[in-house]
């Protein structure tokens, strides 16, 4: 059984990608901040299940906070599985985006990205064996309007991401990225009818959490030990 730390572990995604990591019999740190009651709640369904999971609750921007909640998990044995899934949207034409918009979605999916993945690089190094895995959107390599800050947030997360992915590959550790398109959710169904999703997908149709979750899945898996420095779309076709 390897530890996986997923952030962002109650949103549509988060809560796919902890469940079939469990499945695959990890022990699942589900990570929430502002949705913990939700997070709490997966956290027994894993159990109940026959899985093992726990709940963990930080603010990705907050640095000591992370540092400080990522401690104890290495004290009871290095994740050697990471999900960088947490992120935020604020949308707005940039012209009249605020600074606080701005910084704000940069600081959560970008900032949040350093302050998770760092403090766990050199105990995972010592393993010599890790799956890091972050989660991104299409939005990052074609744009969306009225997401400057989301796209320019993902795509720093993709050169952050292949970097490091550089940085580690003689470790045993790969560095992955996953950009998926339209996914259902409560939030994409206000945001995209089924007019829309017609439109843009050649597919016809919003993705599943699910899908994506098998992606990471198998990023995560030994099978994928030859994996390194890649950006993985999954959008039924878009580009």
């Amino acid at each position: 059984m390897r530890g996986a730390l997923v952030t962002g572990g109650s949103g549509a995604i988060g809560t796919a990608i902890c469940r079939r990591l469990a499945t695959a019999g990890h022990h699942v740190h589900v990570h929430a901040h502002a949705s913990s009651e939700r997070a709490e709640r997966l956290v027994h369904e894993i159990k109940a299940a026959g899985g093992s999971a726990e709940l963990v609750v930080f603010d990705v921007t907050d640095a000591a906070a992370t540092e400080a909640a990522v401690e104890p998990l290495l004290a009871r044995g290095v994740p050697q599985i990471l999900v960088n899934n947490a992120g935020i949207h604020d949308d707005a034409v940039m012209a009249g985006m605020s600074r606080e918009q701005w910084a704000r979605v940069i600081d959560v999916s970008l900032n949040g990205f350093f302050n998770v993945t760092q403090p766990l690089l050199l105990p995972m190094i010592r393993t010599r064996w890790g799956r890091i895995i972050n989660v991104s959107s299409v939005s990052a390599l074609v744009g969306n309007r009225g997401q400057s800050n989301y796209a320019a947030a993902k795509a720093g997360l993709h050169g952050a991401a292949r970097a490091l992915s550089l940085e580690i590959a003689s470790r045993g550790i790969t560095v992955n990225t996953v950009a998926p398109g339209i996914i259902s959710s409560p939030m994409s169904a206000e945001i995209f009818g089924q007019e829309e999703i017609d439109r843009l997908v050649p597919m016809k149709r919003a993705g599943r959490p699910e899908e994506v979750a098998e992606l990471v899945h198998f990023l995560a898996s030994e099978a994928a030990g030859y994996i390194s420095g890649q950006i993985i779309s999954i959008n039924g076709g878009m580009i």
